[in-house]
């Protein structure tokens, strides 16, 4: 029988000095009271109470155990108290884990941002190192993963935290040496630098839809940050994350191209590990993070 059930029922008897009060009080017969100690004596090798028609009282070993008892289950209540209270504080450390081009993106300026506003969360954040599995990164030790991908696993939860823009760009310079094309076929004619995640350009929305699949591409980089830079220094046409390129947008130095078949947005999700209770601190930087994106919306980028 497990030790902690007859040690509870031994302290309560000791506590009332009768198993029927002991009993009562634990709402359990008086008949599975007595097998407890019976099986606690044997488990400890040593009579425990002495038993009579109307009382039980503990021998001298009873009084030592009883008070040894009431120590270990008075701890375990303490630490499980303290577990309970660290899981609904929001402190202690969180793990979280993106694609490298996502976390070059503004969510840096986001959990920044939240790291700031809760000092007492350390913060883990990895980029790169994704697996294709939606839950291997609960199995890694992460808390958090963000993905743009649509993921239905019942393993894990997620969370719509955000949209991510893109646009089709080339640098000012670019169009002037070599004009900027009015039609999804005449990219063709261009140079294209591409990013590997992207081989095919998925452009306008709806029934105007249209694939470009880039076949000679002047650069292929796996970075979105090189690859502007590269647009910027008029290597080419690139389509890139929207947000980092607004102010070079309103300043000129880059011109959107073919802006009448803007591409999608991509969805930006958090996942993280399924259960009853989500834990304080990953459910407030989740609540962060949504509500830090939505001040900050995708038509101001644009």
């Amino acid at each position: 029988m497990d030790r902690l059930i007859v040690m509870k029922t031994f302290v309560t008897v000791a506590k009332s000095s009768s198993f029927s009060a002991a009993a009562r009080e634990l709402a359990i017969s008086g008949s599975l009271v007595s097998r407890h100690v019976a099986d606690l004596e044997r488990q400890v090798g040593v009579r425990l109470v002495n038993r009579t028609a109307r009382s039980v009282s503990l021998t001298d070993a009873g009084t030592r155990y009883a008070d040894f008892a009431r120590r270990i289950l008075s701890e375990i209540d303490e630490e499980d108290t303290a577990l309970s209270e660290s899981r609904d504080r929001p402190e202690g450390t969180l793990s979280v884990i993106c694609p490298k081009w996502i976390g070059t993106l503004d969510l840096g300026d986001a959990i920044a941002a939240f790291v700031k506003a809760h000092p007492l969360i350390t913060m883990r954040f990895e980029l790169g190192g994704m697996s294709d599995r939606n839950y291997d990164f609960l199995e890694r030790g992460y808390d958090v993963a963000f993905h743009t991908r649509d993921l239905r696993d019942s393993n894990v939860l997620v969370r719509r935290v955000s949209e991510l823009p893109f646009v089709l760009v080339a640098a000012a310079d670019y169009v002037r040496r070599h004009g900027a094309p009015t039609t999804t076929a005449e990219l063709a004619e261009h140079q294209c630098i591409l990013h590997p995640n992207d081989p095919v350009w998925r452009l306008g929305a709806g029934a105007e839809t249209s694939h470009h699949k880039v076949q000679h591409p002047s650069v292929v980089a796996n970075s979105y940050l090189v690859i502007e830079k590269l647009v910027e220094q008029g290597a080419g046409i690139a389509l890139i994350p929207r947000r980092p390129a607004v102010e070079r947008l309103a300043s000129g130095d880059l011109v959107e191209v073919l802006p009448q078949h803007q591409p999608p947005a991509r969805a930006l999700y958090a996942v993280h590990g399924p259960g009853g209770h989500t834990p304080e601190r990953v459910r407030i930087f989740l609540d962060f993070m949504t509500v830090w994106f939505r001040s900050r919306p995708a038509a101001h980028a644009a």
